[in-house]
Parts: structure tokens; sequence; C-alpha cells
């Protein structure tokens, strides 16, 4: 019989699609260990590990105590977010000849001042101590081939929602919505400048103004922006995953206004869920799950006129119609999955040492 691979996770604050790629990895015979980052305080998520899902504080651990720790795991392999964490590197520098080293990825390539630097110390300081890299999609392989990993080394596929989740809302509410579509776009993300929430409320504001229609904005989330007020926009505050279900059944389309967004799993949420899509054109995770005029529209980030029209489009369409760009939501969302994920990582640690 084999012998159970141990994965190390040395990784930045959790998400519930994380740990539902490592309850998956677990379900295929793995044991897995998280290092991580405390809590984002505007989304204090309640997780629930399980006992063959071993996690440890950054905080409890400095540079000895990490790579004691990584002597105690003894891992088949050792998944590292980023370089930014210096101590998470040099164990990944230790445990290069005896592990499979990963380096996990998740900016796009922008050709910025301090991305030209990662290219000129990667040849000596990033890519000797990886085995490979791990990406979300295409933008993000651009950057990683720019640091000179070769095709050969990089994989996609690093991020993907709670597949299953998601697609059981779905299928819960879905001939609900073939009788009546709900006239309601939600967001659901931190109230930050970077994340366009005055873009969406800007625009939505002024849609209400310019044409009589029925529909709502639902926001999730929190943050340092005051929530503005609007008798047709309804703010929530933080949802936990537990609270989903009544959002997305009475929800009807997604927007995402991001100025500033790598990848944004929470597209590909809402994607299986069943929904149209609107979002930004600097959400990474676009090119894998929107398709211009299938499910969705794509508009330019920070222009409120623009994030108008676009929910202008959705407001002109039938409920049939919009019904049929979510069912094409819901199909294009099952391109990743924490099965896929799970049959990436475990065949970069087969194909390596």
């Amino acid at each position: 019989m084999a012998a159970q691979p141990r994965i190390l996770f040395l990784y930045t604050e959790l998400a519930g699609y994380f740990l539902a790629c490592c309850a998956e990895l677990v379900r295929q015979g793995a044991e897995v260990h998280i290092v991580r980052r405390p809590v984002n305080k505007e989304a204090p998520f309640e997780f629930e590990f399980g006992e063959s899902i071993r996690i440890y504080e950054r905080s409890d651990y400095d540079h000895a105590g990490l790579l004691a720790l990584a002597e105690k795991i003894s891992p088949g392999a050792i998944v590292c977010s980023g370089w930014i964490d210096k101590d998470y590197v040099k164990v990944c520098s230790a445990w290069k000849k005896r592990s499979t080293t990963i380096l996990a990825l998740d900016n796009k390539w922008l050709g910025t001042g301090k991305q030209q630097l990662a290219r000129i110390i990667s040849r000596f300081a990033i890519l000797p101590l990886f085995d490979f890299c791990w990406v979300p999609g295409r933008l993000q392989k651009e950057y990683a081939m720019k640091l000179g990993f070769p095709e050969t080394r990089i994989r996609s596929g690093f991020y993907s929602a709670d597949t299953a989740f998601f697609r059981e809302q779905y299928e819960a509410h879905r001939e609900q919505k073939r009788k009546k579509f709900p006239h309601r776009f939600v967001y659901a993300g931190r109230y930050y400048d970077f994340k366009g929430v005055e873009d969406l409320w800007t625009a939505f504001m002024q849609l209400k103004e310019d044409r009589s229609n029925d529909w709502e904005l639902w926001c999730l989330g929190t943050g340092d922006i005051e929530p503005v007020a609007h008798p047709a926009i309804r703010h929530f505050g933080f949802v936990q995953p537990a609270q989903m279900p009544e959002i997305l059944a009475g929800a009807g389309v997604f927007v995402m206004p991001s100025r500033v967004e790598p990848w944004g799993v929470v597209l590909q949420e809402f994607a299986a869920a069943g929904f149209p899509l609107l979002c930004s054109d600097k959400v990474g995770a676009l090119h894998a799950f929107v398709q211009e005029g299938e499910n969705g529209f794509v508009f330019p980030a920070g222009n409120s006129s623009a994030i108008e029209k676009a929910l202008s489009k959705i407001t002109a369409k039938s409920d049939e119609e919009l019904f049929a760009m979510g069912e094409r939501s819901a199909a294009i969302a099952l391109a990743v999955s924490p099965q896929k994920w799970t049959e990436t990582l475990l065949g970069m640690v087969k194909s390596t040492k």
C-alpha cells in the first residue's frame, strides 16, 4: 500500500473554498497540515476543520520553529503562498531536496517595477527553490513564465470554489428561478475602495433614476466605507456560509466591480450557483468564467457609467433569457473543482523526487 502523502501548506489567511479543497485532499488519502495567518477582521469566517486537517498559527512560530515543525511533519510536498514571508521561503529552501516544493502565485503580470525586480531575483532566490509554480489562470501563468518557470513546471487551477456546495444551491433553487427570476443584483465583498463598491452604488442609483424598474441591489460585506442609504439597496453585513442559501435563493445576478482583483473565487462561486455575471475587466477570473453575452458582461473598472450600461443590459432581458444565462454559468463553473485541484496537487507530488 502506498504511503499516505503528507502535505504542508505555508499559507496566508484561510477561506472556505480552500478548506473544501483540503477536505477533498483528505478524502483522497492525504494528511493535511496548514500554517495560517489570522482571519481577516472584515471577513471573520467561522471554520470547522475536522481531525484530519491540522492547523498551526503562524504567530506561534519563528524561523527555527517553522523548521522544527517541518521536521516533525516530514511532508511529501510543501505549498508556499508567494515569497513575501521569508521564513516560509527558508523552509522550502531547506526541504527542496527532500520534498516537492510548490510556489502558489496569484498575482497577474502587470509589468510593474516590483515585478521586473522579481524577474531578476527569481533566477537565484525563487526559481531554484521550487519544483512547480501553481497558478489560478492564464494571466498568472504569464507571470510565472516571466519568473523563469518553463511550462512543464507550471500548473493551473490553484483556486477552486466549493463547487459541490454552490451546485447544490443551484439545483435547490433552479425551478423556483425558472418560474420567477429574482430581480435582484447581488454584491459580495469587502467595502473597500479597490473593490469598486461605491462605483456600483453610483451606477445602480443612476439606473433607478434613469428608467423605471423593479430591481434591487443586495450587498454582503463590511469595510471602511460607510454603506450608502437607498430604498432599493439592502446591506446584509458580513454573511457566514450557513446564511448563504437564503441569499442565493433570493438574488438573481452577481456583480463584481473590483478595481483590483488578481483572481476572485467568488465569481466562480456565483457562477456555480447559476447566476448571470457582471464584472470589471480587472477581475482575473473573468477569462475562466465569463463568456461575453452568453452568461454575462464585462465593463471597464472604475467607470460607473459603464457599470450602469451593464446593469441596464440585464434589466432589458426577459426572465427566460436571464435564467438561460444562469444555466450557462453553472456549466462553465465546473471547469475547476476541488476534485481537479486535488488531482493536480497529487500529480505534482508523484512526478518529482
